[in-house]
């Protein structure tokens, strides 16, 4: 019987597909968490209204509704329920917001993978790789749900979780827009723009090596967009304007050449914003 002839090319655009359609499913269905409500009793299309209805800041009418686990007095309680429920919200959250930027170097990763296993080496599952980017997204929505607790906890942030001082909001502009333009801020861009520099340079063999390059590559990526995601605690957690502004806002940045200096426009434009918040205070 003849030997049918190997098309690693054909295996190439298999593996692509088992990648995206894995990729897709997980970023649809976290969206679709996000949208019933991530937990917190309302959808986020109307947490999104009343967020905005009442005003970024503003008291909530008597008698309106509160996401979350309430007190008979309308008090948040944070109790160890109620802070699995924000850290999944958040960590949820930001595999919605974050998979869709890092799609390029997964794919690339499944494609080097496959290579390196003609060549005899073993053959990593590009899963690998992910679980350690969205381990270092878990590790964030810790600090991220830590630092909710706070901010509600001095009244920061309400409980509709946005922010209530015009002075804490403005400070968070201005650093977000000052952290844009740090070297620390751009190395970080650097090696999320370049997949194909990112694995050359930090290339380890194994699932011990993949898992290593996947949180290596979180890292950078919280570099680029933590100070960012902390705006949500000046337009509200789980507003939909902010989570899809600052999704695309990120897709963008990292898609975009160098050259176009959308990261450094950004930092002068938030710097601008929040130090007009402070003027008009």
């Amino acid at each position: 019987m003849p030997a049918v002839p190997f098309d690693l090319e054909s295996v190439l655009r298999r593996d692509r597909l088992v990648v995206v359609t894995a990729l897709a499913t997980v970023i649809v269905l976290s969206w679709v968490y996000l949208l019933a409500g991530a937990g917190m009793g309302m959808g986020t299309v109307e947490m999104t209204r009343l967020t905005h209805s009442v005003g970024l800041g503003g008291p909530a009418p008597a008698g309106m509704p509160m996401p979350g686990m309430n007190d008979p007095t309308g008090a948040s309680v944070w109790t160890g329920q109620y802070a699995a429920i924000v850290f999944f919200m958040w960590w949820i959250m930001m595999l919605g917001m974050m998979l869709p930027s890092a799609t390029p170097i997964l794919l690339l990763f499944a494609r080097m993978m496959r290579k390196e296993r003609e060549k005899g080496a073993p053959y990593v599952s590009t899963g690998v790789f992910a679980l350690g980017y969205v381990v270092m997204w878990a590790a964030f929505s810790v600090v991220a749900s830590a630092a909710q607790w706070g901010l509600q906890l001095t009244g920061l942030v309400s409980k509709m979780m946005v922010g209530t001082s015009t002075v804490f909001g403005a400070a968070l502009l201005i650093a977000a827009g000052f952290w844009q333009l740090t070297p620390l801020k751009q190395a970080c861009l650097k090696h999320c723009r370049s997949p194909v520099g990112f694995l050359s340079s930090h290339w380890r063999s194994g699932r011990a090596g993949a898992l290593t390059m996947g949180l290596a590559h979180g890292v950078y990526c919280l570099g680029c967009c933590w100070f960012l995601m902390a705006l949500l605690f000046y337009g509200g957690v789980m507003s939909l304007y902010w989570i899809i502004g600052l999704a695309l806002y990120v897709l963008l940045e990292k898609l975009l050449p160098a050259k176009a200096r959308i990261s450094a426009l950004t930092g002068v434009a938030l710097i601008a914003w929040g130090t007009l918040l402070l003027v008009y205070a």
